[in-house]
């Protein structure tokens, strides 16, 4: 009521008049232009107590001036302001336990910050949002205190001075009206814990009402598990001590009976056959309830109606209970709603990669009916690129209609080539150059260009490769290959003595045949020159002997070329969640490679492999890996021996050196692996 007669005493201290000018006094860095601006009288205009009213309701209500005081000078208008101080700084002492950058950052939200205008009802909220802060570190003995002291210029320093104090410490959690099991058994559920040997470091100790309710909800969530529908957290304290350091926790429950399923059934419009319904329903006539099962099972049911179109099916599980026999049965309420089909797909995000990389992964087409699985075989499939970090997928309605959506991709992309180079010593290889430049994602094609030189005292490899993802719209793969590799193995101690320089170029299919499978076709040209030293053994000269008369004498070097034609045949079935960090599903992969007649090497290599994965948890995943070929030659041809299996070392068989597992041969000396 002052403030509004104050406000009446400056506007109704003069006549109505016409503004002939107007002109802004006491301002200090506000612009002359921002009070015009917010003026709601102009030149020319009469100005009357009511417009003056306004016009310093106005100005106040712009947070910029404590003061506003309006005059009338010979027809000019005269605007007088004291403005609030400008805050020229925000520091924080004793704070350790928060990043001074973070807290600034969260004040800055409040509207405290350097620059800005000082309000000063906002120390007292940034005061409460500091505490709280420090509450939900356990920290309830902080005290915290803001001040503003006035610099030159009409600008103030705004220190908040903090007083950590110590953490509370949780010292006993006692859960009240348990029966069926222990305390202790259930203390195992919770997140929250008394002070031990690991509390230092996660913090579980330090009581949070969000872990709590977390902690109550886990609770509630086993007993419904094991079947006590009934079951209900009657009430819970937290008390702390007067000096703030203790904390005890004391949760009452009522545990109920203990309930089993009796029966289940289905009512309302099913699309999809009951009986195809009932095979999705994880609950079993005869076992004690389970809310996982029950909660599992409407999900299944709601994906199977998305896979018809359903995209927002309601499926809801009302119970029937029985408390004289203890039994629960359960009517799955089934409201499909209306079908709806997809009007676009659209792609954003991608800034380097082009729409149709993206679109040609889509097994949700445009104009389809909307299926819940074909989208998310369609996302899992864009993330199997490797172009982009994150992909998300969103199905929102389209406004004004009831059975159409948008397929909404959104993706993040990231660096898909790369130039490497290196150097390294091995302890079998000795100094080893390498180089590499790669392109996963050529021009945004998704075209795959590569080439690769490295340097090694063993291997040696020159290769030039090029893929194309998509040579048909089918989604039929075409690549090729031109490559050198020289084998020198005389430096391996495990490995009989021999050396190859192999010349080759290749031509590469893969044919998709279901969305999990794929077939592939080689064809390679190769040309391998043998070099075999005085010391190899002899079931090496007597293998290169087929190809050259001079190394059928023991004991002396010598060397052959022999020319190939390989053909390769494959097939992959891959299910895993991941390409780049799979958790889950299995990998299978069957190959075929055969040197044919046309060629002067005659032999085949039978190989298969199968990964199997399953998350053991959050973050760790259980990968169990197992190979097995078979190799050998025909049309009166022996295997070549630089065609023959080596195992042992970490990339087979670890606990083995490389190339220690399998048969042996001696030179005279020594005994190696062939």
């Amino acid at each position: 009521m002052l403030a509004l007669a104050l406000l009446s005493a400056q506007a109704h201290a003069f006549e109505p008049f016409q503004i002939k000018d107007i002109r802004v006094e006491g301002i200090q860095r506000t612009e002359a232009g921002t009070v015009f601006s917010y003026l709601p009288v102009k030149v020319g205009e009469t100005l009357t107590p009511e417009r003056a009213s306004e016009a310093i309701k106005a100005l106040y209500a712009t947070g910029f001036f404590k003061d506003v005081r309006l005059e009338a000078n010979n027809e000019v208008l005269v605007v007088t302001v004291e403005e609030r101080p400008g805050i020229a700084s925000v520091d924080f002492s004793g704070m350790k336990e928060f990043p001074k950058d973070d807290m600034k950052k969260g004040l800055k939200e409040l509207g405290l910050a350097e620059g800005r205008i000082l309000d000063k009802s906002l120390l007292e909220k940034a005061e409460q949002e500091l505490k709280r802060q420090y509450f939900n570190r356990g920290m309830y003995a902080v005290e915290v205190k803001a001040t503003s002291t006035p610099l030159e210029r009409n600008r103030v320093a705004v220190n908040f001075d903090v007083s950590e104090g110590e953490v509370a410490k949780i010292r006993t959690i006692n859960i009240v009206g348990a029966k069926v099991f222990t305390e202790k058994q259930l203390l195992k559920l919770f997140n929250l814990s008394t002070p031990g040997w690991l509390t230092w470091w996660s913090k579980n100790d330090q009581y949070s009402k969000q872990k709590l309710s977390g902690d109550l909800e886990t609770l509630r969530s086993h007993y419904l598990n094991q079947g006590y529908l009934e079951f209900n957290v009657e009430s819970t304290q937290v008390s702390i001590t007067p000096d703030k350091k203790d904390i005890y926790i004391t949760i009452n429950i009522n545990e109920g009976e203990r309930y089993t399923v009796a029966d289940y059934k289905f009512a309302g419009d099913l699309p999809v056959p009951e009986a195809e319904l009932k095979k999705l329903v994880s609950l079993k006539v005869g076992d004690f309830f389970s809310r996982e099962h029950l909660n599992e099972s409407t999900k299944k049911i709601g994906d199977r109606l998305g896979n018809e179109g359903y995209a927002f099916s309601n499926v809801n599980a009302a119970p029937e209970i029985d408390k004289e026999k203890r039994t629960a049965s359960f009517t799955f309420l089934v409201d499909p709603g209306r079908k709806v089909y997809v009007r676009r797909v659209n792609v954003t995000g991608n800034t380097r990669t082009k729409d149709e990389v993206v679109r040609r992964e889509m097994r949700q087409m445009e104009g389809a009916w909307f299926a819940a699985d074909k989208v998310n075989r369609s996302r899992e499939r864009v993330e199997r690129l490797g172009f982009f970090k994150e992909t998300t997928v969103e199905t929102p309605p389209v406004p004004g209609t009831t059975d159409q959506v948008d397929v909404n991709v959104n993706v993040t992309e990231q660096p898909t080539g790369n130039i490497l180079l290196g150097a390294g010593f091995s302890s079998s290889e000795g100094l080893v150059l390498s180089g590499s430049i790669s392109q996963n994602n050529l021009f945004g094609s998704g075209n795959r260009l590569s080439a690769q030189i490295n340097s090694g005292s063993i291997n040696k490899v020159y290769s030039l490769s090029f893929t194309n993802p998509y040579f048909t719209q089918d989604g039929i793969s075409l690549g090729y290959d031109l490559y050198r590799r020289d084998v020198n193995t005389s430096r391996l101690n495990t490995v009989a003595d021999y050396g190859t320089s192999t010349i080759g170029a290749g031509l590469r299919l893969g044919v998709p045949i279901t969305e999990l499978d794929t077939v592939n076709f080689g064809l390679a040209y190769e040309q391998v020159t043998l070099d075999l030293s005085a010391t190899a053994p002899n079931v090496y000269h007597d293998y290169a002997a087929q190809y050259e008369s001079a190394c059928a004498a023991y004991n002396t070097a010598c060397s052959s070329t022999t020319n190939s034609l390989r053909v390769e045949t494959g097939w992959a079935r891959d299910t895993r969640d991941s390409l780049m960090y799979p958790t889950k599903g299995t990998y299978q992969r069957a190959f075929i490679e055969a040197g044919t007649p046309l060629g002067d090497l005659n032999y085949y290599k039978l190989n298969y492999q199968y990964q199997w994965l399953r998350p053991l948890s959050r973050s760790v995943t259980l990968l169990l890996n197992g190979e097995i070929g078979i190799g050998g030659g025909y049309n009166d041809k022996e295997m070549p021996l630089f065609r023959n299996f080596f195992a042992g070392g970490i990339g087979s068989v670890r606990g083995f050196d490389s190339g220690t597992l399998g048969p042996k041969a001696s030179n005279g000396t020594s005994t190696f692996s062939i």
